[in-house]
């Protein structure tokens, strides 16, 4: 499909730079088919749900994957931006770099204010062990496990998504608003967003209706961000991201289906993860590796009923998804909406609660 067929025009006053408070009082567009548009509230979730539906949720924990640090040639020095994006082993990360053309294979990195600082203090140095398209290298570092992991806190800057950054600098709050708070597993450069909106309190009208929940972990990447340059969808290709699905998780989500109930995902990623793990026979099996999976229109879902989730960029793989799931022309009118009446965009935005189309459905 033409991409510019998903592009449309976003003001600046609409980009979310900090999150409601509390969180679960954002703003929640319910997108049903052949109905009227709902303006609600993120904490009226209950009431679109019934007893016996499961929320499926991603949690993964967002690690301070921004590192800035200097690289040494021949007595030159340049300072290096990297975002870590995939672990790839104990002692390796796949990253972006800016500028990556002043990196080469072998060359060395220091990380930390200073490289003479970051030697004292964090001991994080890191080789170029391969060198891709669009910025992307591949870090060999000098430590590994959980002392990388360490030096990497010590070091590292939540990495705030690109159109907060421009804005604004990282500063404490953001080290609480940008993490879910049932965020557990470590390895996440970007928010699983649309959980950010939860509470105790939310969760705990959820169990009371006899709402289930349930866990997968997709480690989401900085390629979340990135911009489709191609102009047909056919030739735009997704960064792989590393998840995981249990044998319970599974089970119980095959359950939830078998006796009537829906699965709802909270996010992209959560479905992406979901679907990736559900065969042709619409069953969801464990699942553990990378996936790379691009959902656009015409795309049949096998896991999931509804999805809740944030408002997207515009000619991006996720406004792609949504409009797979609940129809291009559908969202287009569902976004001219949220624009005019003042939702908040992204990361930091507002919900939206999407029910399938015809076609879209699993």
């Amino acid at each position: 499909m033409r991409v510019d067929l998903f592009d449309f025009d976003l003001p600046e006053e609409n980009i979310a730079l900090r999150p409601a408070r509390p969180r679960d009082s954002a703003r929640l567009l319910v997108v049903r088919q052949d109905a009227a548009l709902e303006d609600r509230i993120v904490r009226e979730l209950p009431d679109m749900l019934r007893p016996g539906d499961a929320l499926v949720f991603n949690d993964t924990k967002v690690i301070p994957a921004q590192l800035f640090g200097e690289r040494v040639r021949d007595g030159v020095s340049a300072r290096i931006g990297v975002t870590l994006h995939m672990r790839e082993a104990a002692d390796r990360w796949r990253a972006f770099v800016r500028p990556a053309k002043k990196l080469q294979l072998g060359d060395r990195i220091q990380f930390g204010e200073s490289a003479d600082r970051a030697c004292l203090i964090s001991g994080l140095a890191a080789t170029v062990a391969e060198k891709g398209e669009a910025g992307e290298v591949v870090l060999a570092f000098d430590l590994s496990g959980p002392v990388l992991d360490e030096a990497i806190a010590s070091v590292g800057h939540i990495p705030l998504p690109p159109y907060i950054a421009s804005k604004r600098g990282e500063d404490g709050e953001d080290k609480l608003d940008y993490q879910t708070i049932y965020a557990r597993e470590e390895g996440a450069v970007a928010a699983p967003t649309a959980g950010l909106h939860f509470t105790p309190d939310l969760f705990a009208r959820l169990d009371a209706l006899g709402v289930e929940r349930h866990f997968v972990t997709l480690h989401v990447g900085a390629g979340t961000f990135l911009p489709v340059k191609a102009d047909d969808t056919a030739e735009h290709k997704m960064h792989a991201e590393r998840g995981e699905v249990s044998q319970a998780t599974a089970d119980a989500l095959n359950a939830v289906r078998a006796r009537g109930g829906r699965v709802v995902a909270v996010g992209t990623t959560s479905l992406r993860l979901l679907e990736s793990a559900a065969g042709e026979d619409n069953i969801i099996r464990p699942f553990h590796g990378p996936t790379s999976i691009f959902i656009t229109p015409g795309y049949r879902f096998r896991a999931i009923d509804l999805l809740m989730t944030n408002f997207h960029l515009p000619r991006s793989t996720l406004f792609m998804l949504v409009s797979a799931f609940a129809g291009l022309e559908t969202m287009r009118a569902a976004y001219e909406h949220a624009i005019a009446t003042g939702y908040r965009f992204y990361s930091y935005g507002d919900a939206s609660l999407l029910f399938p189309s015809e076609s879209g459905g699993g």
